[in-house]
């Protein structure tokens, strides 16, 4: 386990805080003893939250062409036929997976290809399961095509409480499956619209690991 990269400012703005906090306790109430006990207990939980949240997982990926992994981790909260109106303007299968404060943020890519669309929208922060979050939040819009042709579409979705989304990857890069494409700070959401007739492996309600869950199986004859 280690701490990604995305984290290191935090972490420093966290401890710089503690310290503060801490040093301003002590020096204008010097013998507030269960006081002091109170901010320290405090300070340890903060920073255990904040470098929990910023956990960076080694996983092993196997890949394979036929499989569409989880992008991130979460719970399965949309499965549905759905308009995708930005790059593929046709029907497609919907997937959608809730990432709320606890869990790991890193964003891994589903399929291996080449990134054929890219583009970040500014936008509002409706909370990650409202029903415009996908069209209306800030987001990115990500399209990889594999090595069969075949286009898969995923977004990283801000929610009310993120307001960071990151991003390493842009139009004509290769990306191998279960590598890293981004990572969102506090809870969010990732879409992935699939062709249809794609053969979904998770269900509703679904709790999801980024890189190892297998999403859906790709239909390629």
């Amino acid at each position: 386990m280690t701490i990604h990269k995305e984290g290191y400012n935090t972490i420093a703005l966290s401890i710089l805080f503690i310290f503060v906090l801490n040093a301003l306790v002590q020096f204008y109430f010097p013998d507030a003893n269960t006081f002091h006990w109170v901010i320290y207990i405090f300070s340890a939980i903060l920073f255990l939250v904040v470098l929990q949240f910023f956990r960076n997982p080694k996983i092993a990926v196997t890949q394979d062409e036929k499989l569409v992994v989880c992008p991130a981790d979460g719970k399965v909260v949309v499965i549905e036929e759905a308009q995708e109106t930005e790059y593929l303007k046709d029907k497609r299968l919907q997937i959608s997976i809730f990432m709320s404060p606890i869990n790991v943020h890193v964003n891994r890519n589903p399929i291996t290809g080449v990134v054929k669309y890219f583009k970040y929208h500014a936008g509002k922060y409706l909370v990650a399961w409202h029903p415009k979050s996908s069209t209306e939040n800030e987001r990115t819009t990500v399209v990889v095509e594999t090595h069969q042709g075949i286009p898969v579409l995923f977004r990283q979705i801000a929610g009310a409480m993120a307001r960071r989304i990151v991003w390493y990857v842009k139009e004509g890069d290769e990306v191998k499956q279960g590598d890293q494409f981004g990572f969102i700070k506090f809870g969010s959401r990732v879409d992935v619209f699939l062709p249809l007739g794609t053969k979904v492996n998770v269900n509703l309600g679904e709790t999801v690991k980024g890189g190892r869950t297998v999403l859906a199986e790709l239909v390629t004859d």
